[in-house]
């Protein structure tokens, strides 16, 4: 599915700290995307210990703390994005915030260090909504926005 990344992009500037910078983006990200495939969108947090933590989000309410055996604790601890064809593929290890969600894409928030300071979560009703096509063009808005360093490569994702 075509999505509309570069009129997300138009409005978007890395402006004010970090958790402004998400909020806006999670926004922007919603309001774009939420007719084209997105059930919701938002950042977990890591701040210390074996959890993340919601952070600013759209469109409905999440599961928090969530643990790291799921898809989002997943890309957290290998630092690698995660695009989830079919969330059945995890079996126990998918924690279902919305039990309509079949597909979901997680991008590690890296530091220039390699530190992770914790994941953008997108989740989809449809199986197979996402793709490297998403998840380049989501890597340019985070970096747009100030999220991720401009010449940090991007790992190779993991796909299930």
């Amino acid at each position: 599915m075509k999505r509309p990344y570069e009129r997300i992009a138009t409005g978007l500037h890395a402006a004010g700290d970090r958790r402004q910078r998400m909020r806006a983006l999670a926004d922007a990200l919603w309001d774009g995307l939420k007719d084209h495939g997105i059930s919701w969108v938002g950042f977990y947090l890591h701040q210390g210990g074996s959890e993340l933590l919601l952070g600013p989000h759209r469109d409905k309410p999440a599961c928090s703390p969530i643990g790291m055996h799921g898809a989002c604790g997943r890309a957290f601890r290998e630092r690698r994005p995660l695009i989830v064809r079919d969330v059945a593929a995890l079996g126990a290890d998918y924690i279902a915030c919305d039990p309509r969600d079949r597909s979901e894409l997680v991008i590690p928030l890296l530091e220039p260090d390699g530190n992770c300071v914790g994941v953008l979560d997108l989740d989809s009703h449809q199986r197979g909504a996402f793709d490297e096509s998403d998840l380049h063009a989501l890597l340019t808005l985070l970096r747009a926005a100030g999220l991720l360093p401009p010449a940090l490569p991007a790992p190779a994702p993991i796909v299930v």
